[in-house]
């Protein structure tokens, strides 16, 4: 059953005297984070903060209604903000990194299966899906030509590795 509600982000410090915190998203940008108008402080939702996020560069300033000045806001400094998943509207064929994570990796043409996705990393010109295989980590950059197609509903993304990859030396 996928997360109701998701990491959207960390608050690394404040913005100006009146309570804006500058938030370091981890979605697809600070712009995508500047659609939503409730964050919560907590993964279970009980802490929601009702806000006005634009984006400011490679981050985003984050008002909350309920936050009035520099120190109020430098408390809340190091704090992970989540996203209600209902809040969001992804466009089709997209997905949110924590329902790749422990889905099978099949081969795509083999339909062999090659481990499980254990983590994805983000390197500004793509993510690396690690995947785990018989306690050894092999990393797959999410291109086209290696990321075939993910089956979110059954738990499966379907990859094309480059041939010898994940052939296991004794």
């Amino acid at each position: 059953m996928p997360k109701k509600y998701l990491q959207a982000g960390k608050i690394v410090g404040t913005h100006g005297v009146r309570g804006e915190m500058r938030v370091q998203p981890w979605c697809d940008g600070p712009e995508f984070l500047s659609g939503f108008k409730k964050l919560y402080t907590d993964k279970d939702g009980g802490c929601k903060l009702t806000v006005k996020v634009r984006a400011h560069g490679n981050i985003c300033l984050v008002k909350a209604d309920s936050i009035d000045s520099i120190e109020d806001a430098e408390k809340l400094r190091g704090t992970v903000l989540y996203i209600d998943r209902a809040d969001c509207k992804l466009p089709e064929g997209s997905y949110f990194i924590e329902d790749i994570i422990g889905c099978k990796a099949v081969d795509d043409n083999t339909k062999e299966e090659l481990g499980f996705v254990s983590d994805v990393s983000s390197t500004g010109a793509n993510d690396v899906w690690h995947i785990k295989r018989n306690g050894n980590e092999y990393l797959i950059p999410n291109v086209p030509v290696f990321v075939k197609s993910v089956d979110i509903e059954a738990g499966i993304v379907y990859i094309t590795p480059l041939e010898g990859t994940f052939d296991d030396e004794d």
